[in-house]
């Protein structure tokens, strides 16, 4: 692997680890040239299912999309992002585990609300009320008393 820092062609590792999850490789590297260390990751490359979107276009899956919903739902709320990387994993192996070439962004929505229950109520509410589109209070309420239950 060529160094980041000076472009040398040869780095010896250093030091390898197995990230806390299982999911990834940790390699300290040492540059033969300029002698500086740096890190690097080796995860798998898997081929997620491609998302259809409710009018019927197909996107290419985005973990940043995903990460970005559970960020606007947990806003100012107690929850760690390692709980949230967790949750994220979590629905990604659903998604891997499903084994078909397309996902409805629907069954993506399902699964983010039924993590975001787990994690924190209020998150979950806040998600829902979007994602499903409430007409009116008494909609609003029903989950409101769902959760509470």
């Amino acid at each position: 692997m060529k160094c980041p820092f000076c472009g040398h062609p040869e780095t010896q590792v250093v030091e390898t680890r197995v990230g806390d999850d299982g999911v990834f490789i940790r390699r300290r590297r040492r540059c033969g040239g300029c002698d500086k260390r740096f890190t690097t990751y080796e995860r798998p490359e898997v081929s997620f299912p491609a998302v259809v979107k409710k009018d019927g276009r197909r996107i290419e899956y985005d973990r940043s999309k995903l990460q970005g919903s559970f960020n606007l739902a947990l806003r100012k709320r107690p929850v760690s992002t390692e709980q949230v990387d967790s949750a994220i994993e979590r629905i990604e192996e659903k998604l891997l585990n499903l084994g078909q070439r397309e996902v409805l962004s629907s069954r993506i929505g399902e699964l983010v609300m039924r993590e975001l229950k787990k994690l924190d109520k209020v998150a979950y509410v806040r998600f829902a009320s979007v994602y499903r589109s409430f007409e009116d209070i008494d909609e609003f309420r029903a989950l409101v008393d769902e959760v509470r239950k």
